[in-house]
């Protein structure tokens, strides 16, 4: 061989490695750069979804805080109204002797759960009180007694205590003819909301029409407007204690900012005196998700890579000849592998966690569904047990105890009627028709509209009942038909507020059949697909939660039926409930 070609074989031997170390890199680079962009787009992916969810349970829960809150303001508002009306009350201000007067206040604030009751002389002075310390203080300038003083309705009134916070007073004017006799103070107990609020991993704050907060889980924001509440630097105030927002690489855009930390902001309006209500919810659970999947996969990266390059390494000493090298490579190997191993069995155990906590969110996000279905259904029972007992309150002050014994009757059958349906709602879930029996749908009709006959006497509107002259019987489950009747009332009873001359017509028509008609003059459904999904509804917040449709669809589907709705020709909304007939059903039987 010639000197020339040995220089070229020796100059091809060296560019060899060179080329190899070179496709080496590229093929590092790109692994890398597919990593980081996998990484990326699934942390972006996944960040967006679980934001997503978490906001919709923030939008629930703050629903469901202000709901309850709503809910115990409006118990409240009534009370002034019946006590005003009270004689023993109204004969102790006239004669002016309050030795039991005291000791009645203490026995209705057991009976109907306010956090104290006063009663005040027309000269501003408290004569009775179930905080007898409060007796003899003057309130004569104050806002709660001016107002309802001057005025005949119940007056709502914000009183800041000395110690910090807020009483909630209703008042009213008690009065023999046009003589101004006194006045009777309800005070509303708001602050145990706080304590239910504290045991949650949110921070939450009411404001009233003014944007000062006069409820919150921090006691140092009452006061203070939502700006001047946020910008305290208490390291022990209540986002230091409760919201804990990780800071990363991969730190989400925040709503809001909380001493320095991102944190999610919700606010919803209560229909109650320019209410609102705020949440601050973290978004460490939602990091603390992603971050369990990114490292999943950058361990797949991981294993991946190390296979690569071990099987690059292997291609680089298959030429070599010594044993003990590739003994002590494959050593290091499997020393490697059996760390990966062990980093893997730690991620499993990450996202079991991660799993476990999903699992609890999603057990927590049901509890709120059934929570609202069950207060959905109880409502209506509820208001007319409350216009009965004030009623029957009314007939004992007048000396007519046997009309009040007709009263108390009708609430001892809502009563039973609550417990049935809390038991149907308990068995929801298992579909049974074991305690199926004939029902006839007339009497069915006439329990429902009993049960309306409260919110019925409330509204002047023309009800048109179109019943046949035989009994219409069906197998089913008397409670439960009714329970779609009230929703079905109910319904139309809302759709016909705005209208000058309310109109329901109730049809009920037997063939194969049993076909009940609810048609209403209202202004039509707007989203008819939609109409019997749960939580969809069109009433204002606080009016309705969107269950009743949903409800009553999977009951009369369970008695093997069908629930539709349409809009009439000449306007307003149809529901139509189609039922077997008990004949058509023995003979499908057999």
């Amino acid at each position: 061989m010639s000197g020339t070609g040995q220089k070229g074989v020796r100059r091809a031997i060296r560019l060899r490695p060179a080329l190899y170390r070179w496709r080496l890199r590229v093929i590092l680079a790109g692994f890398l750069v597919a990593a980081i962009a996998t990484v990326w787009v699934t942390n972006r992916l996944l960040t967006e979804r679980f934001t997503a969810a978490t906001r919709v349970d923030a939008e629930l829960r703050l629903a469901l805080y202000s709901g309850n809150l709503l809910s115990e303001l409006r118990a409240h508002a009534s009370l002034p109204q019946v006590l005003a009306l009270d004689q023993a009350l109204i004969m102790a201000l006239e004669s002016g002797d309050y030795s039991q007067t005291s000791q009645r206040l203490i026995s209705f604030v057991e009976e109907l759960g306010s956090a104290g009751l006063m009663l005040i002389d027309n000269t501003g002075r408290t004569v009775a009180a179930t905080d007898r310390s409060a007796l003899g203080e003057i309130y004569r300038n104050d806002a709660f007694f001016v107002d309802a003083a001057r005025g005949q309705g119940t007056i709502f009134t914000l009183l800041e205590r000395e110690a910090g916070g807020y009483r909630f007073l209703y008042s009213r004017r008690l009065q023999r003819g046009s003589e101004f006799l006194g006045v009777i103070m309800v005070e509303v107990d708001l602050r145990r909301f706080e304590t239910g609020w504290a045991g949650i991993d949110e921070a939450i704050m009411v404001t009233d029409s003014t944007g000062r907060v006069i409820l919150a889980t921090e006691p140092r924001w009452r006061g203070a407007t939502e700006e001047e509440a946020l910008a305290r630097q208490d390291p022990q105030g209540a986002i230091a204690r409760a919201i804990r927002a990780t800071a990363d690489w991969a730190a989400l855009p925040a709503d809001a900012y909380v001493l320095g930390e991102g944190v999610m902001r919700m606010e919803t309006r209560i229909p109650f005196q320019g209410w609102s209500m705020t949440s601050f919810t973290t978004y460490a659970s939602i990091r603390q998700k992603v971050n369990g999947v990114l490292a999943l996969e950058i361990m797949g990266f991981a294993i991946l890579l190390a296979l690569s390059l071990w099987a690059l390494n292997r291609r680089t000493v298959r030429g070599m000849t010594l044993l003990r090298r590739e003994s002590a490579e494959l050593r290091d190997l499997n020393a490697r592998l059996q760390r990966e191993i062990a980093e893997r069995e730690r991620m499993q155990e990450t996202l079991a966690f991660a799993e476990q906590s999903l699992a609890q969110s999603s057990k927590l996000a049901a509890l709120g569904e059934m929570s609202a279905a069950v207060s959905h259904e109880l409502n209506q029972p509820l208001a007319a047990m409350k216009t009965y007992l004030a009623g029957a309150r009314l007939l004992l002050t007048r000396n007519r105890p046997d009309e009040a014994l007709s009263s108390f009757g009708r609430i001892d059958d809502l009563i039973e009627r609550m417990g049935a349906i809390t038991r149907q709602l308990k068995s929801y879930a298992r579909k049974g028709g074991d305690d199926f029996r004939p029902v006839d749908l007339g009497e069915s009709l006439a329990g429902a509209l009993a049960m309306m006959e409260p919110q019925l006497r409330q509204r002047s509107m023309r009800i048109t009942q179109i019943l046949p002259d035989a009994p219409v019987m069906v197998m089913g489950d008397q409670v439960r038909i009714e329970q779609v009747m009230v929703n079905l009332l109910r319904n139309a009873l809302d759709a016909t507020k705005s209208m000058p001359k309310p109109e329901v017509e109730v049809i009920l028509a037997a063939g194969e059949t049993a076909t009940l008609t609810v048609r209403d003059n209202g202004e039509g459904i707007e989203d008819l697909e939609a109409l019997f999904e749960p939580f969809y509804t069109t009433k204002q917040p606080g009016d309705g939660v969107g269950l009743g449709l949903a409800i009553s669809s999977g009951i009369v589907s369970d008695l093997g039926g069908r629930l539709t709705a349409r809009n009439g020709q000449n306007g307003g909304a149809v529901f139509e409930m189609q039922l077997p007939t008990l004949d058509a059903g023995m003979r499908a039987a057999e």
